[in-house]
């Protein structure tokens, strides 16, 4: 397994938001979204106070191990780029499918935890559930937008994010879709607890040893880039599906995703929320709440790589409540060699309305009003239906 070795990490200032003093204690230093990536066209131009926080993983070269996970943050070829241009190691694209007609996301599908009593708007929020599904964009456009990015960024490490049906020739042809844009890496999506798992997509995979194994061999059959298999938390022991997707050929596995929740009752409306016209499921829950959730299934997921794997052939990406960089350096510590963050819901939304502010802005080439007020770069982004007056 690669790893950091963090006595890499030499007294003084870093831009890599975190740092070792001379004691060997890791210091998180904040930041706009928490810890500071920095990454540089020529390692030596960087200062040599600095940190080399460079790793290989799976044979890929990131410029640091802090990698945007698949989510409303690689959604679409706008905010992948601009991860890109922050610095940020690797990026993971939104999970995608052939039909993408078959994704229906509704709205709202997000719902709050407050430290505190749960509603009151004086707390600080913990955690979030969501009932969102995979992307609902066209599989032609976010291939081109791979490919644009690859085209744009060729040093770079752009993985996809897939999800399919039990279907052997289905999942072939996705791999090779997505494979002929140039990514460098593919992320099964084997956990997302509301992922259609009436088609055995998402989690009803990860939670099923031997339909997972088989279903491994499919994509390692046909895969030709390392594969990592994204582990679901909601089984008892999440070592056994990590151990089965190892065996059957995946390079990697990432873990954790969001845990089933029912987020709360309104106690106003007696509905669960989110509520949707009346109506809600349990979905994913994320934040800050479930860090010690996932460094605990973390640890169990390295503690069998390392005694079951060639640990420098296979790797492990920490996902859970990432705030800080001491909450990176926490996975890192654990034997993770990369650590996957998820922007904050507030600001995504913070993002969004930054961009509908630029589109205004823009006076000249535009087809229709259309193109200025902002619904379409709403309806491109996937908003998620999340506005503003849901986060008061």
């Amino acid at each position: 397994m690669a790893s950091l070795s963090l006595t890499q990490i030499r007294t003084g200032n870093s831009a890599s938001g975190f740092s070792l003093n001379c004691r060997g204690k890791v210091q998180a230093r904040p930041c706009r979204v928490g810890f500071r990536v920095s990454a540089s066209e020529n390692g030596n131009n960087k200062a040599s106070s600095e940190p080399d926080l460079s790793v290989t993983v799976n044979g890929l070269k990131m410029a640091n191990p802090f990698v945007i996970g698949s989510g409303p943050p690689g959604t679409n070829y706008t905010v992948m780029k601009k991860a890109f241009d922050e610095g940020w190691g690797a990026v993971i694209a939104k999970t995608v499918s052939l039909d993408a007609a078959k994704v229906i996301n509704v709205t709202p599908r997000y719902a709050r935890l407050r430290a505190g009593a749960n509603g009151s708007a004086l707390g600080q929020i913990i955690g979030w559930e969501n009932i969102e599904l995979i992307s609902d964009r066209p599989l032609e456009t976010m291939l081109k937008e791979f490919k644009q990015l690859k085209e744009e960024y060729p040093d770079r490490i752009l993985i996809a994010s897939i999800m399919e049906e039990y279907n052997k020739v289905a999942w072939e042809e996705l791999i090779d879709r997505v494979e002929q844009t140039g990514v460098d890496a593919i992320e099964v999506n084997f956990s997302c607890p509301h992922g259609m798992p009436e088609r055995k997509m998402g989690a009803a995979v990860g939670q099923d040893c031997a339909l997972l194994e088989e279903v491994c061999g499919w994509i390692n059959s046909k895969a030709t880039v390392p594969v990592w298999a994204k582990m679901t938390p909601n089984i008892t022991d999440i070592s056994q599906p990590a151990r089965v997707a190892l065996q059957s050929g995946c390079k990697g596995v990432a873990a954790i995703n969001t845990i089933m929740s029912v987020m709360g009752i309104n106690l106003n409306t007696l509905r669960p929320e989110p509520c949707v016209e009346g109506y809600s499921t349990p979905g994913g829950y994320s934040a800050k709440a479930v860090h010690p959730i996932a460094l605990g299934k973390v640890m169990s997921i390295a503690k069998m790589m390392k005694s079951e794997f060639d640990m420098d052939k296979y790797s492990l990406s920490g996902i859970g409540g990432v705030e800080t960089g001491g909450d990176a350096a926490e996975f890192i510590l654990l034997g993770a060699n990369t650590v996957q963050y998820f922007t904050t819901h507030t600001d995504l939304v913070q993002r969004q309305q930054e961009a509908i502010r630029q589109r205004k802005a823009i006076k000249k080439g535009l087809q229709s009003d259309k193109d200025w007020t902002g619904d379409g770069f709403v309806k491109e982004s996937e908003s998620m239906g999340l506005k503003q007056r849901s986060l008061s």
